[in-house]
């Protein structure tokens, strides 16, 4: 869904927008500039790259499995 939003924008910003993008796909072009730095896709997209290297998770549970292997003596 969309929703529609009023915004102010400088002459210039908007004739260089207006000649380079086109009048139809200015909302479509700042969305997909403004997306990245309000969701968290990025973010999930990184840890869903992270999974996906076999070594490192391999490496990682490793240390985690060190890691509960030390805490079994410690003192609570």
């Amino acid at each position: 869904m969309h929703k529609r939003m009023t915004i102010t924008l400088d002459e210039t910003v908007y004739d260089g927008l207006y000649r380079l993008i086109g009048k139809r796909k200015i909302s479509q072009f700042i969305e997909e500039l403004v997306k990245p730095h309000v969701t968290d896709t990025a973010l999930d997209e990184g840890y869903r790259a992270m999974a996906a290297d076999r070594t490192r998770e391999a490496e990682a549970q490793a240390w985690c499995n060190a890691l509960a292997g030390d805490m079994v003596n410690e003192a609570r």
